[in-house]
């Protein structure tokens, strides 16, 4: 298994917390959710704090195929761990709804290129700029897991450089993000 493997199709997630709580919710996130939602099949490589903006958790979770999507979220969010857990972190967020489902124009997120800095770009559709070490195009598949809703009004591009592109969103690792 390969950090690419987990590339085919990717939710790139942005909550909205309430102001102040982030910290709360990355706690309880890093020491309750990775593990399980690894286990069932999820692959959580990007968790971050939004330089821009206090109150927001931009996280990435990758999947192997929209099958596999299906079939690890209905096992972590039926399971144990988000039912003891999903009240309190429910209570972190005023909105977790602002989620785009991709697929990647061209891989890269395992192995960015040295440097320090992870940026964030959502654009209407366009060619990434050279800069760009990962990029993704909205997946067209339907959302086979209706239950945690995705944007549908796209399309979009989004891409990942080692510096700021027009619109980009600087992002700051948390302790477990293995994207850095």
């Amino acid at each position: 298994m390969t950090f690419s493997d987990f590339e085919t199709v990717v939710e790139l997630r942005r909550y909205t917390l309430h102001p102040g709580r982030r910290d709360e919710l990355i706690e309880l996130f890093e020491r309750e959710f990775v593990e399980p939602q690894e286990a069932a099949g999820a692959h959580l490589f990007g968790l971050f704090r939004s330089r821009a903006s206090p109150d927001e958790f931009v996280w990435l979770r990758g999947f192997r195929s929209m099958a596999a999507r299906k079939e690890a979220l209905e096992e972590f969010y039926g399971g144990p761990v988000w039912k003891a857990h999903r009240s309190a972190a429910n209570e972190t967020m005023i909105d977790s709804d602002n989620v785009l489902l991709l697929r990647p124009v061209h891989r890269g997120l395992a192995a960015p290129p040295p440097g320090e800095g992870v940026h964030v770009t959502v654009s209407s559709p366009a060619p990434p700029p050279e800069s760009a070490f990962a990029a993704f195009e909205t997946e067209p598949s339907p959302n086979n897991f209706p239950r945690l809703p995705v944007r549908s009004d796209g399309p979009f591009s989004v891409w990942f450089s080692r510096v700021p592109t027009g619109s980009s969103v600087e992002l700051s690792p948390t302790a477990r993000s293995l994207l850095r």
